[in-house]
């Protein structure tokens, strides 16, 4: 959602960089580029005054003049104005002290409410809470069904008393089903409500009479975080007609620029509580502005994909890994479990978006396949016990069964075990306590040279090479080759890649 942004403020601090003190004209020229940013990822335009205003005024002050670092001093400034025009500090829901506590969902249509309806049901009868969903959305065609049949996928009852497709009042439905709730005792009624394709009196009026019919405790705007500009106006108007206490900001997988994300919360004035990301039941988690703020400055967001780990990953089960890289018995059927439970945590791009910095690896995050996850599981799954617990055996004709049987190539095969090889190495030499000289990564090289651990890093070489002077080119050529290679062996430091 933020890669253009996120992009657009990167470049425009590494100009800050290397400066030992700021002027008010390096100052001054920071914020144009930010404030360009800004709008061109559609933020309000008096979002983005207040934002540069702020900005600048601490810019100038005490605060980044007599700091060590300037730049990093500018950094933390804006991240501090973002994580303020996000709303601040994270807001949880405001629970009834009498149950049932009633959550109302207002929105256009298209924002993405009824799937939200169950996104939201399922994340709180985790949390412990007796949900129940209820179709008001009498006007949508199938929006009742389609309510339903969420239901039943989450595990939640639907209070469904009219088919809907125009028919019905939803007022009645909505007041009806808080009588239901109190005498079946659930705990939260999310009531999901009709929405237009604009606009309009008719929309707004019955919006709130739903809303004085039930007596909501929370009543959460859902928007699509790629309506850009018009999700600002249409904002304010549920805000000025309905009266709106939290925001949702749904397809935040989206490529659009993302301005509504950092509009919605300051000119409501009601905080993003919730987001989501993707079209799973699983994707959607509580909005920390925080966290969101750091994302989009490309500082990652280590604390959500710690979260998404321990909920998803079996202590027991990491345990027993642990003991088997101690004692190097690191297996196929192990490495299979484990990327199991990766998947677990839901899509890896927005995994490996969490990552501090991996927004200079745009393009390579852009071409990561999901699909190649499920050709290793295949590939795995065609492999006899015997095979996935002891790779040595794989000799020609099991790799070309196991080929066959996963639909995939000989090659294909082959890579897989080279890959697998090389994490059981890393795991072996992490266990021991260990730092693995992964290619790439290793400054220091075995013979001491340093610099040639990084990928394309030269090696140095204080003997300078001598060509052959020979006057024949085929014997000239050979033994310039011979010596290179020669002098490759002798030296013992190692190539570029640190192998």
């Amino acid at each position: 959602m933020f890669g253009n942004l996120s992009e657009r403020l990167s470049d425009t601090f590494k100009n800050l960089r290397g400066k030992g003190k700021l002027s008010a004209a390096d100052i001054d020229g920071t914020l144009r580029d930010i404030r360009r940013a800004l709008l061109e990822a559609d933020v309000a335009l008096e979002v983005v005054k207040t934002f540069t205003g702020k900005v600048r005024d601490r810019a100038l002050g005490d605060e980044v003049s007599k700091a060590l670092n300037p730049a990093q001093q500018v950094v933390q400034i804006v991240n501090d104005e973002l994580k303020a025009i996000l709303g601040g500090e994270a807001r949880k829901l405001s629970f009834s002290k009498n149950p049932p506590t009633v959550i109302m969902l207002a929105g256009l249509q298209g924002s993405g409410k009824t799937t939200l309806a169950g996104k939201l049901a399922k994340w709180l009868k985790e949390q412990g809470h007796t949900p129940l969903l209820v179709a008001a959305d009498l006007q949508r065609p199938n929006a009742v069904t389609q309510l339903q049949v969420l239901g039943e996928k989450v595990g939640v009852p639907v209070f469904a008393p009219e088919a809907g497709n125009g028919v019905g009042n939803p007022v009645k439905v909505s007041q009806d089903s808080i009588a239901f709730a109190k005498k079946q005792q659930y705990s939260v009624v999310i009531v999901d409500t009709a929405g237009r394709l604009g606009v309009d009196e008719e929309m707004m009026k019955q919006a709130r009479d739903i809303r004085a019919a039930v007596n909501p405790d929370e009543v959460l705007f859902v928007v699509d975080s790629m309506l850009g500009q018009d999700a600002v106006n249409v904002a304010k108007a549920f805000h000025d007609g309905v009266g709106v206490t939290g925001v949702v900001l749904t397809k935040l997988d989206g490529d659009s620029r993302g301005g509504a994300a950092l509009s919605v919360a300051t000119v409501t004035g009601a905080p993003i509580l919730f987001s989501s990301t993707g079209e799973g039941l699983d994707a959607f988690e509580p909005f920390y502005p925080d966290r969101m703020a750091s994302r989009i400055l490309d500082m990652g967001d280590i604390l959500t994909l710690i979260e998404q780990a321990q909920k998803n990953f079996d202590e027991e089960e990491s345990k027993r890994l642990a003991e088997k890289l101690a004692k190097e018995e690191f297996t196929l059927q192990d490495f299979l479990e484990q990327m199991q439970q990766l998947k677990k945590m839901g899509n890896m791009k927005n995994l490996l978006g969490m990552l501090p910095g991996v927004g200079q690896m745009k393009k390579q995050l852009e071409e990561f396949d999901e699909r190649e996850i499920t050709r290793t599981e295949a590939i795995i799954y065609s492999m006899t016990p015997l095979e996935r617990n002891n790779p040595k055996v794989l000799n020609g004709s099991r790799r070309m069964r196991i080929a066959k049987g996963s639909g995939t190539s000989v090659t294909e095969v082959n890579q897989l075990v080279n890959r697998f090889e090389q994490a059981a190495k890393v795991m072996k030499t992490m266990a021991r306590g260990g730092v693995p000289n992964i290619p790439g990564t290793n400054p220091v090289l075995a013979g001491g040279t340093v610099g040639g651990g990084f990928m394309g890093g030269k090696k140095r070489n204080d003997k300078k090479k001598k060509g052959s002077k020979s006057g024949n080119p085929a014997k000239r050529a050979a033994e310039n080759a011979g010596l290179s290679f020669g002098s490759e062996k002798s030296d013992g430091s190692g190539s570029a890649f640190g192998l």
